[in-house]
């Protein structure tokens, strides 16, 4: 991976996590106001994804307590996504996938970005920047 990219990442950190938490009250709130259907796989991904996006607001990520609770939530959130996902699978292995009226909200697609957050999220956590290499030109 590009040391600069990670560097960024690394150093806007805080303001990731923030997003995190961003996206998981959205979420919540599109639910609880009934705009969309109440779906136990994505209430509990929308849970990870904001508590992960709390632990990286720690001062320090890096803390074995901190990498320990972000790595038990992490894996109990790729379950539930990659559960809800692989139904999408099947039934596109089937033939009965169906993009609905409302495609954007097909739950097919949001496993597939929660699961793409969480890991993302949860690297994020687990990485330390590296300093770039410099080549000494003679």
């Amino acid at each position: 991976m590009d040391t600069c990219l990670l560097n960024w990442l690394w150093n806007n950190r805080r303001l990731i996590g923030v997003v995190a938490i961003i996206i998981s009250i959205a979420t919540w709130a599109l639910e609880l106001t009934d705009l969309v259907y109440v779906c136990p796989y994505c209430r509990t991904q929308r849970t990870i994804i904001g508590l992960l996006g709390l632990s990286l607001l720690l001062p320090n990520t890096r803390n074995w307590i901190n990498l320990y609770l972000a790595s038990t939530i992490a894996a109990f959130g790729f379950f539930v996504a990659a559960y809800q996902h692989f139904e999408g699978w099947k039934k596109i292995m089937f033939g009965k996938f169906e993009w609905g009226e409302h495609w954007y909200i097909n739950p097919w697609l949001l496993s597939g970005f929660a699961l793409f957050i969480i890991s993302g999220l949860l690297l994020l956590i687990w990485t330390l920047p590296r300093a770039a290499k410099h080549v000494d030109s003679e």
